[in-house]
Parts: structure tokens; sequence; C-alpha cells
């Protein structure tokens, strides 16, 4: 794989042990730190894999939890002293993860009154028989969630699977017309139908990549309903330009 991609929406170390923790619901003030160790080891090697520029401060908390490993697992030495014998060896990275923790609480709260100012100023509601059903409350799903339905999707393709036939060439840039293709004709696409088409792992990683692009490019979303729950991809409504509208602005410019 010679494309490279880097992304802005990637987070950082401590929202990859968040998202740990909560995915297995671990309990954050006894973390098992030798499987979260693991854990996030193999996030790591799949983010190598995919050449996604992985920034430094990802390999210094890995550097960490090794540390905080071995502590863990040597027997105490007799020659500390034993002020420096007390004390949990994870105490420093569970007060982290808290204070990040709420960290991302308070800014989560104040994208909401964001929001909701916004809604302030609107048009009369409609009479109550006339209102549309309120549409299901989906939330954006992060990096290592999209990770981790690329890793189960992986693992889930047979090993023996073998073409001698036809050689296929896969693409980013015709993965990426061909998902855009797709939502003009349906206004959503589950993340795991897309890896189940795949007819081998290459294809796998070059339908990951193209999603991440789309992602980097605005053109998509990728949501869940649910934590940890399945993705779906849309289309950035953001991004797309309403019908008559371009056609408006050019007769305003004549």
């Amino acid at each position: 794989m010679t494309y490279r991609i880097k992304l802005e929406l990637f987070e950082g170390p401590l929202d990859l042990l968040l998202y740990l923790v909560k995915k297995d619901h671990l309990n954050i003030y006894d973390i098992p730190i030798s499987t979260i160790t693991e854990q996030y080891l193999s996030y790591l090697e799949l983010m190598k894999i995919l050449d996604l520029g992985i920034a430094g401060e990802f390999l210094v908390m890995a550097a960490t939890l090794m540390q905080i490993k071995s502590k863990m697992l040597l027997p105490p030495d007799e020659n500390v002293q034993e002020e420096e014998e007390s004390g949990d060896p994870r105490e420093e990275l569970v007060k982290q993860l808290l204070e990040y923790e709420r960290f991302k609480e308070v800014a989560q709260e104040l994208r909401k009154r964001e929001t909701d100012q916004r809604e302030v100023y609107r048009r009369p509601q409609l009479d109550q028989k006339e209102l549309p059903e309120a549409p299901a409350a989906y939330f954006e799903a992060s990096i290592f969630d999209l990770i981790t339905a690329f890793s189960k999707a992986l693992e889930e393709t047979p090993k023996d699977l073998f073409y001698s036939v036809i050689k296929e060439e896969f693409t980013i840039e015709d993965k990426v017309h061909q998902i855009l293709h797709r939502l003009l004709i349906n206004s959503s696409i589950r993340l795991t139908e897309l890896f189940s088409e795949a007819k081998n792992k290459l294809e796998i990683i070059v339908t990951f990549l193209s999603v991440l692009e789309l992602i980097r490019l605005k053109e998509i979303v990728a949501r869940q309903a649910e934590a940890f729950g399945e993705i779906d991809i849309v289309r950035n409504q953001q991004n797309i330009i309403p019908d008559g509208a371009e056609t408006e602005e050019g007769s305003e410019q004549g």
C-alpha cells in the first residue's frame, strides 16, 4: 500500500484508552494493565499497517503502559525505599484518564449548548398534527470504532480465499466513486455491508481507506445509533448543494 492518508479526526492516546476501557466495561479505577496494554498495542499495529501516520504521543503512551505493566509484574525490590514502594503504578494514568474524561464531558456540554442556541430563533412551529416524526438520534462514530469494525472484518475473512482466474486491482479512487455512487441510490450504507462485499483482505483495506478519505474530505459521516453499535455511512448534508441552488447562484451572478 503506497497510499498515505492523514486524518484530522484522529483522537489522541487518552481517547483510545478511554475507548478501550468503556468498550469492555472495565473499572477505570482498577484497570487490568496487561489486557489494556495488549489491546492498545494491537490498535497501534493496525494504524501502522494502514499507514495512518501515528503521532509520537501514541508511542509515548505505549511506552508508559509497558513500563507500568513491567512494574506490576516484577517482584518488589527490597533495596527500594519504603516511600517509593507505596502507591499503585497506575495511579497517575488513572488520574489523567479521569481528568480527560471530565474535560470531554464539559466540551460535549458546551457543544450541546451551542447547538441549542442555534435553535432559539426559528420559524413558528407547525400545528402538532402537522409535525413530522422526529428522526432517530445518531452520533458520529470515532476513528477507533471504525478501526474496530475494520479489524473484525479482517478476522472474519477466510484465509483460504484464492482467486487465480481473474486478477482484480482495487484503488482508493475507484472505491471512493463507488461509495459515493451508492449513496446517491441509498441514503445510508452499513459499514459491515461494504466489508462483507469485499473479495479479499486487500479489498477490505482499500475500502476502509476510502471511507477514511471520504470522511477527511467531509463527503460522508460515519454514525452510530448507540455506543459501540453498528456503523452507518451517510452523506454529509452540509456538503451537499440543494437542487437548484447552483442555478440560482449562476443567475444572480449573471
